[in-house]
């Protein structure tokens, strides 16, 4: 049994993924096993992992049709041996030191899973993301012990999880195809259901930014955020024993989801996408779910206007895009290109939003 698997999901990286591999196969821990899953790739992806699979026995080469991320990520959990998982996209990369150092913390605090810092990349440059308090840092504790963990970024692939702790607990990824936000649920289930967790504020990962595509004008993604949240909601629902000591933070950070999504999606979809929020927000409400616990994150005058007077909330959110998307553009055109040989100036994307 490897000390960790690490899975990597992988469609159409051609122009990536030899260097995620290099950097996985670097580790300088060497018991490791990597699971590639190649989601029905059409560029030279496969190819070049049959390359590198020939050269390292190590690499194990999952091949399906293009079932989306939820379904790869699932396939490469079923067929990990390790006693710890770890993830790697494969258009990102990581450092040599990264699974020995969380596989360390890890047996030395018998954790169910480890959370470090990452780098966000751009351009060659990298710039550390500042996501783990220090005083969260090198202890063991759980979301009892401190519940605003769930607010955190779902950044999972910064992380390794007992794959035990994993299977005992049922935390498995949607299989929605083709939907995006699908670590969102993942990333919640293991923070609320994990006994033992130990955060370092050390960054390994590097989190490549110049490789992103809108999914704000598709259809199809709008209420892919709907379906994590939904997931999650059942989730907690089946628990009890949670659901006590987390439910005023799990409902105001869904309420924080969803108004980020309200305005990133295309206005021609934000009417209807609101008439879902209202509905879901409005049965939390005549379910007297929503306590006083919950206004500590969120907007009281903004549940209101969405639960009791749509059109003025729908002119609040239109404004908060609009000016939103002004600051966008401006940073946009900040970012410009002086002279390669002498300075360059570079601003960071920022279009992922720690909501809460």
């Amino acid at each position: 049994m490897a000390k960790v698997s690490i899975i990597i999901p992988i469609y159409n990286t051609e122009k990536y993924i030899k260097k995620c591999l290099d950097s996985v196969i670097a580790q300088t821990l060497e018991d490791i096993e990597i699971i590639c899953v190649n989601d029905g790739s059409t560029d030279s992806s496969l190819s070049i992992l049959e390359q590198y699979s020939q050269k390292d026995p190590r690499i194990t080469i999952i091949n399906k049709t293009n079932s989306g991320y939820g379904h790869s990520m699932n396939l490469g959990i079923d067929s990990s041996t390790g006693e710890y998982i770890g993830i790697v996209e494969a258009d990102d990369f990581v450092n040599p030191e990264m699974f020995e150092e969380l596989y360390r913390l890890a047996s030395e605090n018998q954790a169910d899973m480890v959370k470090s810092d990452f780098y966000y990349y751009l351009d060659k440059r990298s710039r550390k993301a500042g996501k783990i308090a220090k005083n969260k840092c090198f202890k063991v504790f759980n979301v009892k012990d401190d519940n605003t963990i769930l607010k955190m970024m779902p950044s999972i692939w910064s992380a390794i999880y007992k794959r035990e702790f994993l299977k005992e607990n049922n935390i498995r990824f949607l299989e929605t195809a083709g939907a995006s936000y699908q670590d969102t649920s993942f990333a919640f289930k293991t923070l609320a259901s994990a006994g033992r967790i130990v955060f370092t504020d050390r960054a390994y990962y590097n989190y490549r930014q110049d490789n992103e595509s809108s999914s704000v004008q598709s259809k199809g993604k709008v209420y892919a955020i709907c379906d994590e949240w939904e997931e999650i909601t059942k989730y907690v629902n089946e628990r009890p024993e949670i659901k006590k000591e987390i439910n005023d933070i799990k409902l105001s950070t869904q309420f924080n989801a969803y108004r980020w999504n309200t305005m990133r999606i295309d206005e021609k979809y934000r009417d209807e996408f609101i008439e879902k929020y209202s509905k879901t927000f409005k049965e939390y409400y005549n379910n007297e779910e929503i306590k006083q616990g919950f206004f500590k994150k969120a907007s009281k005058n903004e549940l209101k206007l969405l639960l009791f007077n749509k059109p003025e909330y729908k002119k609040l959110i239109n404004a908060l895009a609009l000016k939103k998307d002004k600051k966008a553009q401006r940073q946009k055109a900040f970012s410009v290109r002086i002279n390669p040989s002498r300075v360059s100036i570079v601003l960071f994307n920022k279009h992922l939003v720690e909501i809460g």
